[in-house]
């Protein structure tokens, strides 16, 4: 609900602070007096384009900034607070700043925000309704809303139930086409990842088998110098084998002549025997070492048939490391080539293992539309209910607003299949007569039955589905200065109510017509706030809080207090006026635009609350023209008396 507006610069009006009732306000004045500027300022603060040339002349900018209030917990509060808006209690601060030069700049509870966030938060906040806004019923997703909300919470979980199953149905026929569609790569992969298998499985290479086969290939190609170097060494600790008669020293033969040496006096000196111990390990180590030579030396044999075997070996895997795998795999030695054959078997298990990853996929396909098909199916059935109520008490609405047999039609048409908010289309279609085909609303309807139906639409909506009554004519709903309206909806439920705000909405009725629009309009003002601008005093006179807008020459405008003629005192008056003059108000908005002449008066612009004597004046001048006019005012007066009987009736 809107608690308060405030406007600076904005064009004929320099300052303003406008309060606004719970309940219903009626917005009225003159013909270019400024009520436009009021609804432009709200639609600043609702994220519309800003226009600079509304900018008041001489101004650098134009502020505008709200109050609002939130229902703890609410989309609006929730949006506010993602944008990093911040709360005072659940009262929110929105502020428009238009300069004349340069971009505008939004604020939300102190934080910088783009305007499409103030349209975010506005969108769950404020409805506006005018002759252009009517355009909105011609939208199909609009009509199959206003068709939803008629069904309360049970049905919003019931569509956002059936929203989650077609989302969850779209992604499994998604995920069962991917599959299909990609059945010839995942064959090909299969294909290819068997060969290379089966080239792995033919070479059985095993772990390190490529570095084993590079030491022997090198072994193999240099055996005659491995021969002659070992014969050298072997020669040189145990002498060469092949003479019998050792003529050349050797180390074996040199320790045995120094321990021979060392034994004849080691008993003379320790320490000689100390070193003859470490001479015979010498020995010892020596001959192990020659031992192995000899052996070494038995074992190495030229065997070109070996050797050639091992480089075409060698040969195999090295073309199995560059080929296995394809081009995109590096396999640098038979270890890597070996852990590609065991990813490469569990990725064939994967494509062609025992699970049948098809028929899993197909089996959650169904049961998705089975899921789906069953909630589509109570959809339908629950908005075929929604549509009969719909259909009967906008109907009955729209014999109370003066369209005498005209109806409402909720035309359900079956979708060739479910779609994503439901199986069937909603069409509102207005049958203008009996007899007469119903045709969509945008072209069965001129532009003020566009307003009386959607007027019918958003008091049958307010009213909801519980509503004993909700669609017959002869149900008044009057409330009182806001207090009525409390307490139809409960102690502190004003402070969150939703804003609906008609913009001449009456525009093109008049007589019994515009009353029955008025009566609604305070049935809507019960659980909302309601906003209605406004040239019908049968319209103005249900409203809880009158604001006129007064655009005047004179530097000071006359009272509004004047006596109002003795004519209103005699016993036809229906007492609606007492002898005793009431004040008015002070002014909620004024302000003084610059004299085009020097000498010449200014121009003020005023917003006044009226009560009392002041509002039978001013529903006179809505009337008559002329505030002062004996009949019009004791019509005025009986307006309000009509209005004052309905209250007491509720």
């Amino acid at each position: 609900m809107i608690e308060s507006l405030r406007i600076e610069d904005l064009g004929v009006i320099e300052a303003a602070d406008l309060t606004l009732s719970p309940g219903l306000t009626a917005l009225t004045g003159e013909t270019g007096a400024g009520k436009t500027m009021v609804l432009t300022s709200l639609g600043l603060l609702l994220g519309q384009r800003a226009d600079a040339s509304s900018v008041r002349a001489g101004a650098a900018r134009t502020v505008v900034e709200g109050a609002f209030t939130l229902a703890p917990g609410s989309r609006a509060e929730l949006r506010a607070r993602e944008a990093g808006a911040e709360l005072d209690d659940d009262l929110l601060l929105a502020t428009r700043t238009v300069p004349v030069d340069g971009r505008s700049r939004a604020h939300l509870g102190g934080r910088t925000v783009p305007s499409s966030v103030l349209a975010e938060v506005g969108a769950h906040l404020v409805s506006v309704h005018g002759q252009s806004d009517q355009l909105r019923l011609r939208s199909a997703s609009a009509q199959r809303a206003a068709l939803d909300s008629l069904g309360g919470p049970d049905h919003a979980a019931l569509c956002r139930r059936y929203a989650a199953a077609y989302r969850d149905r779209k992604e499994a026929a998604g995920r069962l086409e991917e599959w299909r569609a990609g059945w010839s790569a995942r064959a090909a992969e299969l294909e290819a990842l068997r060969g290379w298998l089966e080239v792995i499985d033919d070479l059985a290479p095993r772990p390190g088998e490529d570095r084993e086969l590079t030491a022997e290939a090198d072994r193999l190609d240099h055996v005659e110098d491995l021969r002659r170097a070992c014969q050298a060494a072997h020669g040189a600790l145990a002498g060469a084998e092949e003479s019998a008669a050792d003529s050349q020293a050797h180390v074996l033969a040199l320790l045995a002549v120094a321990q021979r040496a060392v034994s004849l006096v080691g008993d003379v000196d320790p320490a000689l025997r100390a070193l003859a111990e470490r001479m015979d390990h010498l020995s010892i180590l020596a001959s192990d070492v020659a031992a192995e030579l000899g052996e070494y030396l038995a074992g190495l044999d030229a065997d070109p048939a070996r050797l050639m075997w091992v480089q075409d070996r060698r040969g195999e895997l090295s073309r199995a490391l560059r080929e296995v795998g394809g081009p995109h795999e590096d396999l640098a030695d038979v270890d890597a080539l070996i852990a590609f054959a065991e990813r490469a078997a569990s990725r064939v298990a994967e494509l062609d293992g025992p699970q049948d990853t098809d028929t899993a996929l197909e089996e959650a396909l169904a049961r998705a539309d089975r899921e789906l098909g069953d909630l589509a199916a109570r959809l339908s059935s629950a908005r075929r209910d929604l549509a009969v109520t719909l259909e009967q008490r906008v109907s009955a609405e729209l014999e109370g607003l003066e369209m005498r047999g005209a109806r409402l039609v909720v035309d359900l048409e079956a979708l060739e299949e479910p779609g994503p908010t439901g199986a069937e289309s909603v069409s509102l279609l207005l049958s203008p007569h009996p007899g007469a085909a119903p045709l969509p609303v945008g072209r069965g309807a001129s532009g003020g039955e566009l307003s009386r139906i959607m007027l019918a639409l958003e008091v049958v909506l307010a009213d909801g589905v519980g509503t004993t009554g909700a669609g017959t004519g002869g149900e008044t709903g009057r409330t009182g200065n806001g207090a009525g309206a409390s307490a139809a909806v409960g102690p502190g439920a004003n402070r969150h109510r939703r804003t609906f705000v008609f913009d001449e909405i009456d525009a093109g009725v008049g007589g019994r017509a515009a009353r029955e629009i008025g009566r609604r309009l305070a049935r809507l003002a019960r659980r909302h706030q309601v906003v209605v601008v406004t040239h019908l005093p049968q319209v103005a006179a249900w409203a809880d809080q009158h604001l006129v807008v007064v655009k005047e020459q004179e530097p000071e405008p006359q009272a509004v207090t004047d006596p109002i003629p003795d004519i209103l005192q005699e016993p036809g008056g229906d007492g609606a006026a007492d002898a005793r003059p009431e004040p008015v108000r002070a002014p909620l908005l004024e302000s003084r635009a610059p004299a085009t002449a020097p000498g010449s008066p200014g121009v003020r612009t005023r917003v006044v609350a009226v009560e009392g004597r002041a509002r039978v004046r001013e529903l006179a001048r809505m009337l008559s023209g002329h505030e002062d006019s004996r009949s019009a005012l004791r019509h005025a007066a009986e307006l309000l008396q009509e209005a004052r009987v309905e209250e007491s009736r509720t």
